[in-house]
């Protein structure tokens, strides 16, 4: 068994994003996403320790991160934190570890850093410690924790439904992307409540099956943070194609043709706005570049 590993946290982008009404008052939304993780990772440094441990974590930002704000929770309520605990829980012993979580992926920005963060926990411990659980039990173990963790465990290409926790993979080519990252959050629960105020017409699976790119949240995202369909406005008039938005925002991308068209675009809307943006391609696991 390895003593030290790195572990990759690669955001997720939201391709496509139906969202059915909640079942109850203030109660989750059943969806169905075209999900795809991208080559835009935060990192976990993972050491086992000595079995009469304490774990120790850290967390913060990587010198090459675009939007790096303040961490301003405590550190056992972070979800990486809480899903090595889940993990020790299912395991039914403890499980000690030094973590350092080196952050790329912007906060509220529908990317789904945090959720990635603990997928690549339960897969980093898993393998330090030679637990032997699968994916669909790893999935299993996060899936309490947040509605994106069971596909960020798999990661790669999949449909995603129920509150998260059906994830069927799908075989998406390779999809290249401007990836533009506003400095400015948007808050998931109040983009909820305003959907809930517009109303929603039901899930559209065939819809997001069809390859289609569409968001039911871009609506109320933008009601929500006002700035950001002035941003969206802005990036579509530079590409001269449409733009989506992630998750509940407020991060949007364009689609590309190929690298070139995605690293020129990403330039011209950094030269013409003041926001981020980086060249992204979707990618499995096992594509992603480790450099640690």
């Amino acid at each position: 068994m390895p003593r030290k590993i790195l572990e990759l946290a690669p955001a997720k982008v939201n391709l496509a994003l139906s969202v059915g009404p909640s079942v109850t008052t203030g109660g989750l939304h059943p969806i169905c996403s075209s999900m795809v993780t991208v080559d835009l990772c935060d990192e976990l440094h993972l050491e086992r320790l000595e079995d009469d441990r304490f774990s120790r974590y850290a967390l913060s930002w990587h010198e090459e991160a675009r939007h790096p704000s303040d961490i301003d929770w405590p550190i056992t309520s972070d979800l990486a934190v809480r899903a090595h605990r889940a993990i020790e829980q299912a395991a039914g012993c403890s499980l000690p570890i030094q973590a350092r979580i080196d952050k790329r992926i912007p906060i509220g920005g529908g990317l789904g850093g945090g959720s990635a963060d603990a997928a690549a926990m339960l897969r980093g411990v898993n393998a330090l410690f030679d637990l032997g659980q699968s994916a669909e039990d790893l999935a299993a173990i996060g899936a309490p924790l947040g509605s994106d963790i069971p596909f960020a465990v798999h990661g790669g290409a999949a449909i995603v439904e129920g509150t998260g926790e059906a994830v069927t993979p799908s075989n998406l080519p390779e999809v290249q992307l401007a990836l533009i990252m506003p400095a400015y959050p948007c808050p998931t629960g109040e983009v909820y409540d305003a959907l809930d105020e517009e109303g929603t017409t039901g899930l559209e699976a065939d819809r997001v099956r069809s390859g289609e790119r569409f968001n039911d949240l871009a609506s109320a995202a933008c009601r929500v943070v006002q700035s950001l369909a002035h941003d969206m406005q802005a990036v579509a008039d530079i590409a001269e194609a449409e733009v989506h938005l992630s998750g509940s925002g407020s991060a949007m991308f364009v689609v590309c043709d190929n690298t070139v068209h995605a690293e020129a675009l990403a330039v011209a809307i950094e030269d013409r706005t003041d926001l981020a943006a980086v060249a992204a391609a979707t990618c499995s696991l096992g594509e992603i570049p480790c450099e640690g």
